[in-house]
């Protein structure tokens, strides 16, 4: 690679690429040519040390000549990229600024002109994306193609977007948008360049005849995005013209510093040897059933393929889908993997366990750098442990294992729209669901996901609306050859079809439509077995062709047997109750299904109960700071034996964060009637440990389910409950608990499946009484079901496309940057808005942190930014407001009042606290927002009552 422009004209030499912004370069541009060349040379270095070789090997896999031809397809892309910006609609941008002005009369005097008027009132018409789209795609016509625009459109949607139909055709009718004949022979002289330079030449013509996947258009545009955004980086290549080409990529390289993907070794041949050398086991322990038969799957079921794990609470999964992961990336070539879970909390604690295994995680190339990891959600940088990887003066030095990799967050890697680019990532379930949201540079996050292993934990924890998204998301995945993991405890058996059928159809294609020629035959459902299997535990592992493979294993032994009781709703009921159970001692739980109801009763039990028996409060409305603090209490508090500091007495009433995340075992459960399956979750906080210092009167795990009026028939839930959850949900939550009801034993886990399959399963259930009341909850969840299948529908990315259909168009309707919080608010379902607020306290000096959290009583600056520490400091103080203040209604004029109350301005280039509101409370707590009084406090969370 030498500097060269050999066969250009002074014409084509002439075209500018890049200004400089800043002011600071000393020549101020670089040429089209210089920057087409920068880039061509990073896609290189690209394809060759940092794309997952599952990618490579998707995009290769189509073409003739394999991993060369597709390492030269990717290279001239990206290094034809910029071609529309040799057009008037964007060069005339240079006369808009004195310092550029003169590249005009330089291109002008090479003969390149155009009518500025003309042109600029119509310029922006003409993107230089799109209009590269329509110049690529007319001169491979010139070269004989007959159909180039899947080709043409990775050139055209490098700025996040691909065209669409109307946007080109709208050039076409400006032509004068695109140049006279003059332009066009630039156009065509720099395309011809770049086609020798990157050995294009070669296969043009064998290019021509072969139909591109959307999946490698997608993953092509990604790769341009991201060679694109380096090479465009002044600090990696600056505007000069004294080095040679080779000497620019060099030091270029050596600055960004890219990690190199992971590559698995042959993982133990024995499951006990790779088990006891990736988790830290106790001395003896031996994989459990569900592991041993997860790591056996994996290597040999079809790959890419899904495997889906029912398992109790407790029996391994995470550990099995690690060994999953190992063993399905080194038949795929996967170079990372990315854990999804339902919550910042769920994805938190999955964090520094999956830090425990890549220390443990050897690769194949002995010293060969860095594993790049990364936390994926909104608040991953208030995480100490994440914060520390990207802080830390050795950033990636903190762990080492037998192959010499190091963990570590690279900075580029950890930028904005970038989050999935790291090998190793774990965050919430969004990520995931954004795949399959028709949203701005959704490339990159499909480029990101391409080359992973991909785990869903708590996979029965995503609603109908969710499930829509997860679906779509499923067939790119398979589409890209992405292995899944899905890890459930109870997953309703139709679900476990649809998401195989959701896989599969990305996979093989859509099933073929019946014609009038299947009229009169037997209809085969492949999915059939998959839904009637009700063994547990069971992994599902996909077949050759459509439909799965069924196998169950033993469970780990562990076995419990729970009383299950009705208990009143009347406070009194719950209040006597905890008084007599407790009398002697013990730990009790109380889960509500709403915050207020978590409140209410906490006051009630301590006005009740006295100071003999303390009461805490868990839910989702604290700061978020005083929610890790209150986490980790109950962890430290109730978890496990010999890591607790147990009370003698005390009550935690908690709402549904208590579900799941948190280690903590109990004495006694009260939970209010929820869905089935989450029954079943809460109960896992039950007896969850074995240990020796339980009261007597404790002994038989027991659960009192209430939030329900069981004297009515069928019982009725409280109105709470209906609003979060299902009427349906909850009455056949109820029918299939009767029998535990009225005395018999609930055997966990041998119940399990049972009870979730007749919970959601198209059975009636429950007495014949019952029947009228559930077929009319029925109706209507079917009808909300539909319109939430519906709703998503309108946001959600279209499923994969045939071979060589071009991705133009594929983002239409896009709701814009997925980074937004906007956008995220597309794949979860709710009524109204989410609006989270940073709590500040108001002080006669002015607005301080919080002085209760460690660092807090510092004084914060409205006039001016923050710096980054305490900036830092500040983001960790952000708190949820409650639904009742972000209805359609209300949501605008609380809004209004809290921009009215504190000016921010001045915060608006903050990272940290852009777009960010204040509520700021005296120094009780206590705040006026419009019709609503709120009052905080660190052990209580957020309060808030309306005076209209």
């Amino acid at each position: 690679m030498e500097l060269s422009t050999a066969g250009l004209s002074a014409a084509a030499r002439s075209a500018w690429g890049k200004t400089d912004r800043t002011g600071l370069s000393a020549v101020g541009w670089l040429p089209l040519w210089r920057h087409m060349a920068d880039s061509a040379d990073v896609a290189g270095r690209l394809w060759e040390h940092w794309l997952s070789p599952a990618v490579r090997r998707r995009i290769a896999d189509e073409l003739p000549g394999g991993d060369a031809s597709g390492r030269t397809l990717a290279v001239w892309l990206v290094g034809v990229h910029d071609i529309g910006k040799a057009t008037p609609a964007f060069a005339v941008q240079a006369s808009f600024r004195d310092q550029s002005a003169g590249l005009v009369n330089r291109m002008r005097d090479q003969g390149l002109g155009y009518d500025r008027d003309q042109v600029c009132a119509e310029r922006r018409r003409a993107r230089h994306d799109a209009a590269g789209h329509i110049v690529l795609a007319e001169w491979l016509r010139a070269q004989g193609w007959a159909d180039p625009h899947a080709y043409a459109v990775v050139v055209g949607g490098h700025h996040g977007t691909p065209p669409t139909d109307e946007l080109l055709d709208g050039i076409l009718l400006r032509r004068y948008l695109l140049g006279d004949t003059a332009w066009q022979q630039v156009q065509s002289e720099l395309l011809a360049w770049m086609t020798t330079r990157s050995g294009a030449d070669k296969w043009l013509s064998s290019w021509a005849g072969t139909p591109l996947s959307q999946p490698a258009q997608a993953a092509l545009t990604g790769l341009v995005i991201v060679a694109d955004w380096i090479a465009s980086n002044e600090e990696f290549f600056p505007y000069l013209l004294d080095k040679s080409d080779l000497d620019r990529l060099r030091a270029a390289w050596t600055k960004v510093d890219l990690p190199i993907p992971w590559l698995a070794t042959p993982p133990p041949a024995d499951t006990v040897a790779l088990f006891a050398t990736r988790f830290a086991l106790p001395t003896g322990a031996l994989p459990r059933p569900v592991q041993q038969t997860v790591t056996d799957l994996a290597a040999a079921m079809p790959a890419p393929g899904m495997i889906i794990v029912e398992a109790a609470m407790g029996e391994g999964k995470t550990e099995a889908a690690l060994a999953a992961v190992e063993v399905l990336a080194r038949r795929t070539g996967a170079s990372g993997c990315y854990l999804a879970l339902p919550t910042r909390a769920t994805s938190d604690a999955m964090f520094l366990r999956m830090l425990s295994w890549l220390r443990r995680l050897p690769d194949r190339q002995i010293g060969r750098g860095d594993h790049a990891v990364r936390l994926a959600h909104g608040k991953a940088a208030l995480n100490a442990d994440y914060d520390r990887l990207r802080f830390n003066s050795l950033p990636s030095a903190i762990g080492e294992d037998a192959g010499g990799a190091k963990i570590g967050v690279h900075s580029w890697l950890a930028g904005s729209k970038r989050s999935l680019l790291s090998s190793f990532v774990v965050g919430t379930i969004d990520q995931l669901l954004l795949a399959a949201l028709r949203s701005k540079h959704l490339v990159l996050r499909h480029l990101g996901l391409a080359g992973k292993v991909v785990v869903i934990d708590e996979a029965h924890a995503y609603d109908v609306y969710m499930g829509r998204f997860l679906d779509r998301a499923l067939e790119w995945l398979a589409a890209y050859g992405v292995p899944v993991v899905v890890l459930s405890a109870t997953l309703p058996a139709h679900r476990r079809a649809e998401l195989l059928a959701a896989y599969d159809t990305g996979r093989l294609g859509p099933p073929p439509p019946l014609t009038w020629r299947d009229r009169g035959k037997p209809r085969i459902d492949p999915y059939e077995a998959v839904r009637a299997d009700l063994r547990y535990p069971l992994i599902t592992t996909s077949a050759e062709q459509r439909g799965g493979t069924t196998a169950s294993c033993a469970d780990s032994g562990r076995s419990s047997q729970i009383r299950v009781r009705r208990l009143d709703d009347e406070p009194m009921s719950l209040t006597e109750m905890l008084r007599e159970q407790l009398r002697h001692g013990g730990c009790a739980l109380v889960i509500r299904n709403t915050v207020a109801r978590v409140q209410e009763t906490a006051e009630q039990l301590r006005a009740a109960l006295g100071p003999d028996t303390p009461v805490s409060v868990a839910h989702s409305r604290f700061m978020a700071v005083d929610r890790a603090v209150k986490d980790r209490w109950l962890n430290d508090t109730f978890g496990p034996p010999g890591n607790s500091q147990r009370p003698y007495r005390h009550i935690v009433v908690a709402s549904q964060v208590a579900e799941q995340s948190l280690d903590i075992d109990f004495d006694l459960l009260v939970t209010d009637l929820a869905p089935v399956d989450l029954v079943l979750q809460r109960i896992g906080r039950l007896h969850r440990h074995p240990r020796d210092d339980r009261p007597a009167a404790l002994a038989t795990p027991t659960c009192w389910i209430t939030g329900a009026d069981w004297t009515h028939e069928p019982p009725e839930p409280v109105i709470g409950s209906r609003r979060v959850y299902q009427p349906a949900m909850l009455l056949r939550s109820a029918a299939v608990l009767l029998p535990y009801l009225d005395g018999e034993p609930l055997r966990l886990p041998a119940d399990i499946a049972a009870l979730t399959q007749a919970a959601y399963g198209p059975a009636d259930v429950g007495p014949t009484t019952w029947q009228p009341a559930l077929a009319e909850a029925e109706a209507k969840q079917r009808e909300a079901f539909a319109a939430k299948e519906l709703k998503a529908d309108g946001f959600r990315l279209a499923g994969v496309g045939e071979p060589g259909t071009a991705l133009i168009g594929w983002l239409s309707g896009s709701v814009g940057d997925a980074d937004d919080q906007t956008a995220r608010g597309h794949v979860r379902d709710t009524d109204g808005e989410t609006l989270e607020v940073l709590l500040l306290v108001r002080t006669e000096q002015g607005l301080v942190i919080p002085p209760w959290i460690d660092g807090g009583g510092v004084h914060v600056p409205t006039a001016s930014e923050p710096g980054r520490r305490l900036a830092r400091e500040i983001a960790r103080c952000t708190l949820p407001l409650p639904r009742s203040m972000t209805d359609s209604d209300v949501i605008d004029s609380v809004i209004e009042e809290l921009e009215r109350r504190v000016d921010l301005s001045a915060w608006q280039d903050s990272p940290w606290l852009s777009g960010e509101l204040v509520v700021d409370v005296d120094g009780s707590g206590n705040a006026r927002i419009g019709s609503f009084d709120l009052h905080y406090d660190s052990h209580e969370g957020l309060r808030v009552t309306r005076n209209d």
